[in-house]
């Protein structure tokens, strides 16, 4: 089957070649709220498989296209991608010397109509950041694409994570692990894989 990834983030792309899985890039704009009702998990994997859904009409039989969501949960509040620079800002305070949760859901939907839905968590656990590096990592890092306000494979990743508890690919917003597992339970490795 041929992969389609639906996603213009540039680590979602580097993840799957790294995998060694051939793809191809389709974008399409969805609406990205979701109904209030919702938590932690079940807003990431809401959000996945509604951008699936707006790709279903153009998939070939032959085609499976991958979707996913990344969220930011401290405690039930979501944090998604900010704003501006005070909400950044403001996010980024709030994380900074506690733990938190990093869900990324994922939907696989084949154009013979199979679909998986799943998601992963990993509980990341911030030191505490000062005033000045949350400001520094703001001007420099422009984290206004990140769920949370900023990147594992960022700079303030590198200097504020102090351990993880699940997948680090999670956090850069792929499980690799599941992706892997599911694309070979829907048949859709490459044939030397």
């Amino acid at each position: 089957m041929k992969l389609i990834l639906a996603s213009n983030s540039p680590r979602r792309r580097q993840l799957l070649t790294d995998l060694g899985l051939p793809y191809e890039i389709r974008l399409l704009e969805v609406d990205e709220s979701f109904p209030d009702h919702l938590r932690r998990a079940e807003v990431a994997e809401y959000l996945a498989a509604h951008k699936a859904a707006a790709y279903t009409a153009g998939l070939a039989s032959d085609e499976v296209v991958l979707t996913a969501d990344t969220i930011v949960c401290l405690g039930d509040d979501v944090l998604n991608k900010p704003a501006d620079v005070a909400e950044a800002t403001a996010m980024l305070t709030r994380l900074q010397g506690r733990a938190h949760d990093v869900f990324t859901a994922v939907c696989l939907r084949c154009g013979d109509g199979r679909e998986v839905v799943f998601s992963d968590q990993t509980t990341v656990h911030f030191r505490s950041l000062s005033p000045a590096e949350i400001n520094h990592y703001i001007a420099t890092a422009k984290p206004f694409d990140k769920a949370g306000a900023y990147g594992a494979q960022d700079w303030l990743g590198m200097v504020g994570i102090a351990r993880l508890e699940g997948s680090y690919f999670t956090v850069m917003g792929l499980p690799t692990h599941r992706v892997w597992e599911e694309l070979e339970k829907l048949g859709a490795l490459p044939a030397h894989k």
